[in-house]
């Protein structure tokens, strides 16, 4: 229980960035209509399966249509 108690001042902030990350990811799937690459459904999934962090990087590199 000790090893936890002294990887908690890191683990915290990049739980709190992955899910931020996901937060916004999921936004932007829900609120824009085109993607480079897919369907909504898919990048929802992409998203939500692949969670930590590779999700959201994915769709921002490879879906997400340039506004």
């Amino acid at each position: 229980m000790n090893e936890i108690k002294e990887f908690l001042p890191f683990l915290i902030p990049v739980i709190l960035a992955e899910l931020v990350l996901l937060g916004y990811t999921i936004h932007h799937i829900l609120t824009h209509k085109t993607y480079k690459r897919g369907n909504r459904t898919l990048w929802l999934i992409v998203a939500i399966v692949g969670m930590e962090f590779i999700g959201p990087v994915l769709y921002f590199l490879l879906g997400k249509e340039d506004d």
